[in-house]
């Protein structure tokens, strides 16, 4: 596509030294820069667009769009905005695929990444062609990209959004995160529904107010962005919404609701509840356990039924939904104990998979866990007050310690859980602290393994080392495993 070609669809100030040249990409990290690129630069966030600038050109972009003037000999087009050009610029060069797409977003601080995977379970039980875009990677058409971000910068979500609608499918379910919001990838996007999960304290680290975190998942449900609001009506925050939004329809167990469930029954094998969605009574069978799941499955349900889908066929997906990895995923039995993973990662779903764990042990709560480095640094002595409050033990141990010395996050961790109990141990190394409360196991017992949930790397000092729970408990429990131990996985 030829440059002018572009700015006809784009908002811009001027150009400088412009030359109609043909694009053949579009770039926003020097790194990743190929011959024919558009390198957009943008302020703001950790790095300057515009100080790669000249590392881009070298690396072959043929022109710049900029937020001011740059001494580098190439076309560069002047904008106020740079990283709203750059979402302008994708869904241009892609030829505006998002449009050809019915798209679903979701976003809340926990439940995303189960609920979009309920979604998209109901809605291919449907017979439609889905797409699935969030924290465990995308996923359509037989095709399975590993994940980087929850919601992918524009330049690559477009270019995913025209493979998808050149590939048959209908419909994307995604994740939509605070800080894509915040930054606006999604702008321009309308969506056919725009679903609110939950608001609890995270990020921190970047919002630095709990309202200013809530205003940046607020701006999902402004008017005009989608034909339907599902909210939350047991969250504050989705009350807040939804007494703004003209096209709002609310699920919840304890507050007035389109959609609720009643007769709700719990095991470590999943739930089953009664639904009432929209007047219509269902059974529904869930194979995860725990109350926010139930949530969540409401919250899927409710907008499947939205975009047509009938509730015995909303129930057969619900049913027959694949295991989602890492969301309280049951992993293995060992010495008559049963072992769980979990992405919980903030007080609240740490909170909420110990308590649905909790209801169904007959013996000790263990919990291994830690926190992540370079982030919100509030919760770590709050999650260790949680899980010393509801677990009978913890093992303190590194999450993604990023670039911050893992023992120091311990450290922060340990001051709430000493605050409540002394029944806890540090072990920093993640695969000794699993080894270590494995060892602990007896009959009755649960261990619980959070934070990481489906992850496939740990991150230390900028460099992502393969890892992952799941697959470090197999291989733990198979070098312990004997006729006396009774250790089997699942």
């Amino acid at each position: 596509m030829l440059l002018s070609g572009l700015l006809e669809q784009i908002s811009y100030e001027r150009t400088h030294g412009f030359r109609d040249e043909e694009i053949a990409g579009i770039g926003t990290d020097s790194k990743h820069v190929m011959q024919g690129d558009l390198f957009v630069c943008f302020s703001g966030g950790e790095h300057d667009g515009h100080d790669y600038a000249a590392e881009a050109v070298a690396a072959g972009a043929v022109a710049l769009v900029v937020e001011h003037e740059l001494e580098i000999a190439v076309p560069q087009v002047i904008v106020k905005d740079g990283r709203s050009a750059a979402t302008q610029i994708a869904a241009a060069f892609y030829g505006h695929p998002e449009r050809k797409l019915k798209i679903v977003g979701i976003t809340g601080t926990n439940g995303k990444t189960t609920t979009a995977h309920m979604l998209t379970s109901m809605l291919t039980a449907d017979g439609k062609k889905c797409g699935n875009i969030g924290t465990l990677g995308i996923f359509y058409a037989n095709k399975e990209v590993s994940p980087d971000l929850t919601t992918p910068d524009p330049s690559f979500l477009y270019k995913i959004f025209a493979d998808m609608a050149e590939s048959g499918v209908e419909y994307v379910v995604m994740e939509v995160s605070a800080h894509a919001l915040y930054f606006g990838k999604t702008d321009g996007i309308f969506f056919e529904a725009a679903v609110f999960t939950n608001l609890t304290e995270d990020h921190l680290d970047f919002f630095h107010t709990m309202s200013a975190y809530a205003a940046a998942k607020e701006k999902l449900f402004e008017a005009g962005r989608s034909h339907f609001a599902v909210l939350n009506s047991d969250d504050e925050e989705g009350r807040k919404i939804a007494a703004t939004c003209e096209n709002a329809v609310c699920y919840g167990l304890e507050n007035p609701a389109e959609v609720f469930a009643v007769d709700i029954r719990e095991n470590f094998e999943g739930c089953s509840f009664v639904i009432n969605l929209f007047d219509e009574l269902y059974d529904m069978h869930l194979n995860m356990a725990g109350l926010h799941n139930v949530y969540n499955a409401m919250a899927a349900a409710t907008c499947a039924k939205l975009l047509g889908v009938s509730v015995p066929v909303i129930a057969a997906g619900l049913a027959g939904m694949p295991r989602v990895s890492g969301r309280l995923e049951y992993v293995a039995r060992a010495n008559g104990a049963d072992i769980f993973v979990d992405f919980a990662h903030t007080p609240d779903g740490l909170e909420k998979s110990l308590t649905a764990l909790r209801r169904h042990c007959a013996g000790r709560l263990i919990c291994v866990f830690g926190c992540g480095g370079n982030r919100d640094a509030i919760k770590r002595p709050i999650m260790g007050e949680i899980a010393a409050r509801i677990a009978d033990f913890s093992v303190l141990t590194s999450d993604n310690p990023r670039y911050e010395d893992p023992f120091d996050i311990i450290l922060q961790i340990e001051r709430g859980t000493r605050s409540v109990t002394d029944a806890y141990v540090i072990v920093v190394d993640r695969e000794r602290a699993i080894e270590y409360a494995l060892d602990m196991l007896q009959e009755g017992d649960v261990l619980l393994v959070a934070g990481k949930g489906g992850e496939n790397y740990q991150e230390i000092m900028g460099v992502r080392h393969i890892y992952n729970d799941v697959t470090a408990i197999k291989k733990l429990l198979s070098g312990m495993r004997s006729p006396k131990n009774g250790c089997n996985e699942s």
